[in-house]
Order: structure tokens, then C-alpha cells, then sequence
């Protein structure tokens, strides 16, 4: 949940949606993302909306507190219910990110779900995730979470080497995540995620396989890796401005993507999606496919982005600010906009193009269609799906994948 916040047209009080928000809507999917802001420390590369307790205290008073936190989030999944009106859908996916949703006590995410479920069904087949810290976790905790409906949980691992968690402030210790892993296949959870991050200044080739075959090892269905972007205004960024610590380099990225590709391909992972390797169909993320697809979602939660038939918005940032807002009966976004139709087909294209599936080839322009015709002559693309008006990128074009889209949507 990044911490910036776009422009926007001013959002109603009550939260009303336009009457064409709602147009078709029977025809798309509906999740829920319940964002956490809470954090035991800040890592230093993140500049996601999240608060520490020294960075709350005397900014909001109770209002921050995460004492309540559960009770104000459910406020705003009433507030949902009103929003959508008579909607019928059934909430397919619901997402517990943060921040770090386990700071929380269990019976509050499971209350948060709860709040979902009465109001809105889940359908049979409905995807629960939360994001955990592995410190912030025990066998007992993903217990209570597994019989309160969860059956999805994504661990941050990042990496195995203590001195690549170390520049990246990561708190937990070396194998803790992979003992996670094993806690929550005894808890009952079928679905299990590691995130991990690559070319952090210090890490070596042979750091980042070792932290690839550490998360084999513990046996996770889904693997994510992200190439460690440095935001300005992060501590990581200061450090590297000073000279601590050396800048992170595109080619060694490359490497490291090559790398994951061929050792999780080698372990039975296909990626499905640029970041995103899983052992099959039913361990990808739903959740996340539906922000790709551009479906439906309601995003609760300090800073939140929701999207509903074309309409975004997103609620203010501070935690106090957003709890205020509803115990006063108001929505607490913070502005909105309305997409036009080529917004969204451009965003189809830079979302559906890192793909598995690709984006249709009816979606580009002539001049998207050119360099579609370049692309493919290139190697970027794949001829086969090409052929059949799909524009998919191969291993060289998942590299490339940023400048494909770029040329691909003009």
C-alpha cells in the first residue's frame, strides 16, 4: 500500500458511487483488502502507509490505537454494504495486507473477516489471505486464524542471509520463515506464500540461490520475488546517498530474475504472473488476479485503494484521520476519480500484459500494434499466442517487461 496519494476529485461524505459503478457488475468478481497500518519497526527500504507506535504516539491519540482497530475497519465494511447498495455478489477474495496484519491479535482478523462475511457471503470457494511477520507468529495463532476462516497465508521472507535481512532492517532470523511454513501446513493451511527480494546491495549470486533453495525447501505452493526498488524518502535511500551501502543495478536484477526463473522452474513453480511463480492454478493468488483483470475491489483501511466499475478511490493516510471520519458517519476517502475508456484500456494493457495469458491485441492502437510487430520480431513477445491475438511475453520480454508495455500502450 503505497504512501503516496494521487490527486482527485473530492469524495462524498456518504461515500456514493456514480449509477455506472455498478453497470454490469454481476459479470465481475468482488474482493475485499483489509490494510493493517501497523509495524513493531519500519524496514528501511519500505515507504508503504505504515506507522510504528513512537511514529503514532500523540498523532491520533486512542483513535490510532490498534486496540480498536478491528472495530473501525468494520465500520468501514458497514459502510461497503451501504455503498454497494443491494449488490448480490458474494465477496470472492479477501486480502489481510499491511503494515503487519499479525500485530494484531487473531480473534481481530478473524473478526474483520467476520465483518465481511455478514455482510456481504463469501462465496464457497473464497480466497483468505493475510500477510504475516514471521516473529509475530505461532502454531497456536495460525490455529485460531485457519478455523476463523483464513486458508491463505503469505510470510515475509525476503531473504535467508543475515546480512542481506540486515540492510534490508528485516527483523526476523534466518530460517524462521521456513518454520512458519511448516506451522501453517499443521495448522491446516493448504495455501502458502513466500515473498522474497533480490538484488539488495551485498547480496551475491550465491546468497540468492541459497535463499531460493531455502524457500523450496520449506514447501510453500507460491513464491514471490521482487526486485528491491529504493524509494525516496526511505531509510535505505539515505544510506545509499551517504555511500553506506552501494546502489542496486539494474543487470545484477536481471541475473537474479534469470536465476529464480530457472531454479523455481526446476522445483515444479510456473510463473503466472512477472513476479509470481506457483505449483498450480489453485495455489496462484485470486486476489491479487483480480487488481490485474480489473475486477472489483473495496479497499478498507488508513490510505486503502479501492476500484469498483471504473471508479478508484482512495481513503486518507493517518490512521486517526480515518477513524475520525467514521465515528463521525462519514466515508473516509480521501478523493476519487472516474476512469474513461481509454484509461482503462490502458491499464489493461500495462496489467494483463505481465500475464501468463498476455492481453488480447484488439486492446493496442496502431502504433501499440507496431511495436507489438517489433516486439515479436525481437524475441519479446511469443509467436504462438501471438498468432492467436495475444501478445505474451517471453523470458527475455518478462526483463524487458516495463518497456514493452510502454511502447505497447501508444
Amino acid at each position: 500500500m503505497p504512501s503516496a496519494l494521487p490527486d482527485g476529485e473530492p469524495m462524498p461524505e456518504d461515500g456514493a458511487l456514480p449509477a455506472s459503478a455498478l453497470d454490469g457488475a454481476a459479470s465481475r468478481p468482488l474482493g475485499f483488502y483489509l490494510h493493517v497500518p501497523y509495524c513493531a519497526t519500519r524496514c528501511g527500504y519500505c515507504d508503504f502507509n505504515t506507522y510504528t507506535a513512537t511514529e503514532l504516539r500523540g498523532s491520533g491519540g486512542v483513535l490510532a490505537s490498534r486496540d480498536n482497530y478491528a472495530e473501525t475497519l468494520v465500520d468501514e465494511v458497514r459502510l461497503a454494504r451501504k455503498v454497494l447498495g443491494d449488490d448480490p455478489r458474494p465477496v470472492r477474495t479477501v486480502f489481510v495486507g499491511g503494515g503487519t496484519p499479525t500485530l494484531l491479535a487473531a480473534k481481530d482478523l478473524v473478526r474483520m473477516l467476520a465483518a465481511v462475511r455478514d455482510e456481504f457471503g463469501l462465496a464457497d470457494d473464497a480466497e483468505i489471505t493475510t500477510e504475516a511477520n514471521p516473529e509475530s507468529v505461532d502454531e497456536a495463532y495460525l490455529a485460531e486464524l485457519r478455523e476463523g476462516g483464513f486458508n491463505r497465508v503469505s510470510f515475509g521472507m525476503q531473504s535467508a542471509r543475515q546480512h542481506v535481512l540486515k540492510v534490508l532492517d528485516r527483523t526476523h532470523t534466518p530460517g524462521r520463515p521456513e518454520a512458519c511454513v511448516a506451522e501453517a501446513r499443521a495448522a491446516g493451511f493448504d495455501h502458502v506464500n513466500l515473498d522474497l527480494i533480490y538484488g539488495t546491495p551485498g547480496e551475491s549470486d550465491a546468497d540468492w540461490r541459497a535463499t531460493l533453495d531455502a524457500a523450496l525447501g520449506a514447501g510453500p505452493d507460491h513464491i514471490s520475488a521482487y526486485a528491491l526498488i529504493v524509494e525516496e524518502g526511505t531509510q535505505l535511500a539515505r544510506r545509499i546517498r551517504r555511500g553506506e551501502v552501494p546502489m542496486t543495478d539494474d543487470d545484477v536484477h536481471a541475473d537474479r530474475y534469470l536465476i529464480a526463473d530457472e531454479v523455481l522452474g526446476g522445483a515444479g513453480f510456473a510463473w503466472y504472473e512477472v513476479s509470481n511463480w506457483a505449483t498450480s492454478e489453485a495455489g496462484r493468488c485470486l486476489h491479487n488476479e483480480l487488481y490485474w483483470r480489473g475486477a472489483d475491489w473495496w479497499g478498507a483501511g488508513p490510505g486503502a485503494h479501492s476500484h469498483v466499475g471504473g471508479v478508484r478511490w482512495w481513503n486518507v493516510k493517518h490512521p486517526g484521520a480515518y477513524a475520525a471520519a467514521l465515528a463521525q458517519g462519514r466515508s473516509p476517502g480521501a478523493g476519487r476519480e472516474v476512469l474513461s475508456a481509454e484509461d482503462r484500456r490502458v491499464e489493461r494493457v500495462l496489467l494483463e500484459l505481465r500475464l501468463l495469458s498476455g492481453c488480447p491485441l484488439s486492446l493496442l492502437r496502431e502504433a501499440g500494434l507496431a511495436a507489438s510487430r517489433k516486439a515479436l520480431a525481437d524475441g519479446l513477445l511469443a509467436p504462438g499466442p501471438y498468432e492467436e491475438g495475444r501478445a505474451v511475453l517471453t523470458l527475455r520480454g518478462r526483463l524487458l517487461a516495463d518497456a514493452v508495455v510502454r511502447d505497447l500502450v501508444d
